[in-house]
């Protein structure tokens, strides 16, 4: 036994030293690390700010003028009124406005006699996100008009319109109480660039063996397949951990001031875990490629169908049934759950016994399966 980790040791610190005298790998894990993951947080935004409306006003009331100064700031950059739909059409098939809102003659007359009146939103869809936010966050703020101007028009008193009753809608958002979106993407990030990289690092480690016609004296040696591979696992691992240190505390809190409610030795012991997991497919990756330009491709072709199993992209409550029973083959659906819960949410493991039990049970089918086509090979 003893023998047995001495031989492990020292094919670890051979991995590491391998990976220090690749400048490619090294510059690669810097930038997913840091420069990524800070322009994921800071670059992407999933809510609506200063969105861009300018208003063709054919009425001009005092009914069309409530409403159009309803659109405000921080969500509604309002650049004013427009005399002609040409000149707004112009300005949406440019890209310089979002949305365009139309409001017809006789606004304020068939409000008054409480006939229902059609209001046209025109946006630029090259940005669906944006543009489904606006036509949410538009049909909200009419609906909204249009019931204070219906309990206006009704003549009640002040204290019978009081008394009417009314449906409240009011969120609270736990655990990002302000929506912060740089809290939501930096860590999604880190947890797609640590998937990224478990699976490129092992896999890159051992055809490098291939490349440099190593493979086949490690082959004759008295090692055996577990102890060629697992050491390109656990030196891989090892440095993806302590990048995933630097950039918890070098990166993410510094810039996006992330709360980390949980305990870190879980996170870095449930980041282990999953390194270990989908270390499995870069070893399967590793076994039907010659070179790393291979190795990338696969890397990529594997990548997409995990992340998009994950929940990382698309919620799970708006994938069809299918698609949500398959997300329980992606070893990142589990590693996402775990990863907010214990970061934004503080979970321990009684919480997240599930979610560790079905990646331990994956993670050791995924990674029998890789060691297992590699010695077969």
């Amino acid at each position: 036994m003893a023998l047995w980790w001495q031989r492990m040791a020292v094919m670890i610190v051979k991995e590491l030293k391998q990976l220090y005298r690749d400048p490619v790998l090294l510059v690669i894990i810097a930038y997913f690390f840091t420069a990524d993951v800070y322009l994921a947080g800071s670059g992407a935004k999933i809510t609506l700010y200063n969105a861009t409306l300018v208003v063709i006003d054919h009425d001009h009331s005092a009914a069309s003028r409530e409403l159009m100064y309803a659109f405000r700031p921080p969500y509604i950059d309002f650049q004013g009124e427009l005399a002609d739909a040409k000149s707004a059409e112009k300005l949406l098939n440019n890209g310089e406005v979002l949305a365009i809102l139309d409001i017809p003659n006789h606004f304020q007359h068939d409000l008054l006699q409480g006939k229902p009146v059609a209001l046209q939103l025109r946006l630029d869809a090259s940005n669906m996100s944006l543009a489904t936010l606006m036509s949410a966050y538009s049909a909200e703020l009419v609906g909204r008009f249009g019931q204070n101007y219906s309990i206006q028009r009704s003549g009640l008193s002040t204290e019978q319109r009081q008394a009417v009753p009314i449906i409240d809608d009011r969120h609270r958002v736990l655990y990002n109480p302000n929506q912060t979106d740089s809290w939501f993407m930096s860590i999604s990030e880190l947890l797609t660039v640590i998937t990224m990289l478990s699976m490129m690092l092992p896999a890159a480690a051992a055809v490098r063996e291939k490349e440099r016609g190593t493979i086949e004296q490690l082959m004759v040696s008295p090692l055996t397949p577990i102890q060629i591979l697992l050491p390109k696992v656990l030196a891989m691992g090892l440095v993806i951990l302590c990048a995933v240190a630097v950039c918890l505390y070098g990166i993410i809190q510094p810039a996006f001031h992330v709360p980390i409610q949980g305990s870190a030795g879980l996170f870095f012991a449930v980041t282990a875990l999953y390194v270990f997991a989908t270390s499995g497919i870069g070893l399967f990756i590793a076994s039907i490629s010659r070179n790393l330009g291979q190795v990338s491709m696969l890397v990529l072709l594997f990548m997409m169908p995990i992340i998009l199993l994950s929940g990382a992209w698309t919620p799970p409550e708006a994938m069809p049934t299918a698609l949500r029973y398959a997300m329980y083959i992606s070893p990142l659906s589990y590693f996402i759950e775990m990863g907010y819960d214990i970061l934004l949410k503080g979970a321990g493991i009684e919480i997240l016994w599930d979610s560790l039990l079905g990646l331990t049970v994956l993670g050791s089918v995924i990674f029998s399966l890789g060691i297992w086509r590699f010695r077969m090979q």
